[in-house]
């Protein structure tokens, strides 16, 4: 197997509840779901370091529950937070069943579900070869898993965010509804925050243009992490 680059000895994997959720759009894709564990699996075995954050939008969304049902947004937001726990459990299931370790680790205290998030535990697991989930965001209403995955990266002392999404990189407009969208191959933190692109919340792109944190965005599909990580020849690659 291609050795991955030195660069991304350690990962922040970012993906999006929308994309297990496959077609259905909600709920959790057991095919989608396993095969991304295989493809985190293989990537541990060559020596990348895999840190986790996945999004709750497959089973809720803050945003959406508190603007359209009328509810609070922090309890909205309280909500999504546990969607992505259960999103890392799914996930941390699916890893157990390929042979590689992994611990969840929750931003509010729900044990005995999982472990409650300490830097330097994560930083041995890492270390050990172990897949850290972090879930429940940030711990705080009003901010999203980008966010999260931003402020975990950075606290973990990752290489790159590694975003996997429905799309497969960063476009001058959605191309679902402009067929004139434009694709970017290489693209600054600076040109992003400027034409307010949906590559990453703006807080979270700012958190990586202060820390000097790349992002690499692509499609989530069999063999693209892989792809990603070894020579990152796919997708978009944001520079900080």
């Amino acid at each position: 197997m291609t050795k991955a680059s030195p660069r991304f000895k350690r990962i922040m994997l970012k993906l999006s509840g929308e994309a297990l959720a496959g077609e259905a759009g909600s709920g959790i894709d057991g095919n989608i779901l396993n095969a991304m564990a295989s493809d985190i699996s293989e990537i541990i075995k060559s020596g990348v370091q895999v840190a986790l954050v996945i999004g709750g939008g497959n089973f809720v969304r803050g945003v959406q529950i508190s603007s359209s049902g009328g509810m609070n947004r922090a309890a909205g937001d309280a909500m999504g937070m546990l969607g992505t726990v259960m999103n890392c459990l799914a996930m941390q299931d699916a890893l157990d069943k390929v042979g590689c370790p992994s611990t969840v680790m929750s931003a509010v205290k729900m044990e005995p579900v999982c472990e409650y998030f300490d830097r330097r535990k994560a930083l041995k697991l890492l270390n050990d070869s172990q897949v850290v989930l972090f879930g429940a965001g940030t711990g705080n209403p009003f901010f999203t898993t980008d966010t999260a995955a931003a402020l975990r990266a950075i606290e973990t002392e990752c290489d790159v965010i590694i975003k996997a999404t429905k799309v497969d990189g960063v476009y001058s407009a959605d191309p679902k509804k402009d067929p004139t969208a434009v694709k970017f191959d290489y693209i600054s933190c600076d040109e992003v925050l400027q034409k307010k692109l949906g590559v990453m919340d703006l807080t979270a792109i700012t958190l990586c243009q202060d820390h000097q944190m790349p992002i690499l965005v692509f499609k989530m599909e069999a063999g693209n992490l892989q792809t990603a990580v070894y020579n990152n020849k796919i997708g978009t690659f944001v520079s900080p």
